[in-house]
């Protein structure tokens, strides 16, 4: 394979971002009553789709060899990470996005053999970029960004986020009483990938919560190259990449992870988790380039 051209790639995730963010803005008002249930209370609109494909294509048409994770693609959810591949959520908080809600993010990362090596988050309606390359810092809009510094939970505020499985309310409420009484306050605004790059930046001291690939790709690389801290609340599974491994993962300033990470793996009955499981006739795929899975699409 030859040698990754990394600051292309870079430059790609951005563009790719911020052309499905002009698009998903522009169809804002119209898509919010063309939606429809994924299963449970978790929604997608024609802009999630919409933005899954101008990402795509932006990515495949420089790439047409590389695959692609998507949220919005359950073909590619087989979740085999080796060689180049793309991880994308088209719009993270698609409920704030239905509402008119302007707290939502396009999230789109590379990785190889499952290490993320460059990511961007773009909120289009806040005009705020998150970029990230491994080994080369953070910026936001352009400025390089780095945690905050607190060293007492109770002056901290966390976020965290609620599951679309509502089996689990009982569990996330003793989580939430557990982070009430420890910390200053706490925040669910339904885009964990804006709450994460917010980590890295200090607009949040720490965030925690059972996630997706998707979710934790690129934000996590931007948190981790800011300068945050990044664990695992449960045992670490085999051979899983963790720049990947999303459940019970905690991303805070690094004064007060290890306080808050004791605090919450004391309790594990505070911590809530969702079931990661693949169904056996999904995860026995394998990924259907969305390059073809496109011209198939067109020929319909």
């Amino acid at each position: 394979m030859p040698m990754l051209d990394i600051a292309k790639i870079s430059a790609i995730a951005e563009s790719a971002a911020r052309k499905a963010g002009h698009a998903v803005v522009s169809e804002w008002m119209a898509s919010r009553s063309d939606i429809r249930s994924k299963g449970g209370t978790d929604i997608v609109s024609a802009a999630d789709i919409l933005s899954e494909r101008i990402i795509s294509s932006c990515i495949l048409g420089e790439f047409p060899a590389h695959r692609i994770l998507s949220e919005e693609d359950s073909s590619s959810h087989a979740y085999n990470y080796s060689g180049p591949l793309w991880i994308i959520d088209p719009i993270d908080g698609t409920a704030n996005y239905v509402r008119g809600h302007p707290y939502f993010g396009i999230s789109v990362a590379f990785a190889m053999d499952g290490k993320v090596l460059a990511g961007c988050v773009h909120a289009p309606a806040l005009d705020e970029t998150f970029r990230a390359v491994r080994g080369e810092g953070a910026t936001f809009n352009g400025t390089r960004i780095e945690p905050s510094s607190p060293t007492d939970l109770l002056r901290s505020v966390v976020s965290t986020g609620f599951p679309h499985d509502k089996t689990s309310v009982g569990s996330l409420s003793q989580r939430v009483d557990l982070l009430l009484r420890n910390c200053q306050d706490i925040r669910r605004s339904a885009s964990p990938v804006l709450d994460i790059c917010y980590v890295g930046m200090g607009r949040l001291d720490a965030h925690t919560e059972s996630l997706f690939p998707w979710d934790v790709a690129a934000a996590g690389l931007v948190a981790m190259e800011a300068g945050a801290a990044r664990s695992h609340l449960t045992s670490v599974e085999g051979d899983k990449p963790l720049d990947l491994l999303s459940d019970d993962v905690l991303f805070s300033a690094p004064g007060i992870h290890q306080q808050l990470l004791s605090l919450l793996r004391s309790v594990q009955n505070c911590v809530y988790h969702l079931s990661r499981a693949i169904p056996p006739n999904v995860a026995s795929q394998q990924f259907t380039p969305l390059a073809i899975r496109l011209r198939r699409n067109s020929a319909d």
